[in-house]
């Protein structure tokens, strides 16, 4: 059965940088043809502030919004977060995004590929922290990438060459344990 995984665009922000770095992790991961890879755009799902009256280990939604983001979360084996590092963390749309739900994230795995001015190393500690809580087993490796050398005029990305040698080790780790997490989800 092939593994899905969904590379998760963390920033609704206008004019954001991390749009072209998901999109280059979703096109290289794509070229490796060992997974089906999906980009998953913050955006595309407009939650909101957490609004649901239960708590989600509990499940029974009440709004539409949040059942359409249990839907995909839980179609889903594994996960790329993409974020950018706000005051040393995670934006809070991507904060809020994981706290809508609980047992869809549980037993999967996650990898990590951050921007910022020092490579996102915070941010992504932080979110490494809040999805060990949600469940999520998270890998060694992790791309970070600095707003100053990998973006021209810190706004059109130019990766160095090396980060797409990281980003497979990324990969590689994330499609070992989405493997072996599979079966505790049976």
């Amino acid at each position: 059965m092939t593994i899905k995984a969904g590379i998760i665009l963390g920033t609704t922000r206008p004019n954001r940088n991390g749009e072209a770095v998901a999109r280059w992790v979703r096109d290289l991961a794509a070229k490796r043809g060992d997974a089906e890879y999906e980009l998953i755009d913050l955006r595309d799902y407009a939650l909101p502030h957490l609004d649901e009256p239960n708590i989600p280990a509990l499940g029974g939604y009440r709004h539409e919004h949040t059942r359409r983001w249990s839907e995909k979360i839980s179609s889903l084996d594994a996960f790329v977060f993409v974020t950018p590092e706000y005051n040393h963390s995670i934006p809070g749309v991507l904060k809020d995004a994981i706290d809508f739900l609980y047992t869809e994230w549980n037993n999967k795995v996650a990898g990590f590929v951050g921007y910022g001015g020092d490579g996102a190393v915070r941010a992504v500690e932080h979110l490494r922290h809040i999805l060990a809580t949600a469940g999520v087993a998270t890998v060694t490796a992790q791309v970070a990438l600095s707003i100053h050398t990998d973006f021209e005029n810190m706004s059109a990305f130019r990766p160095a060459a090396a980060h797409e040698e990281r980003l497979g080790l990324v990969l590689d780790q994330v499609l070992a344990w989405a493997g072996a997490l599979r079966t505790l989800r049976a």
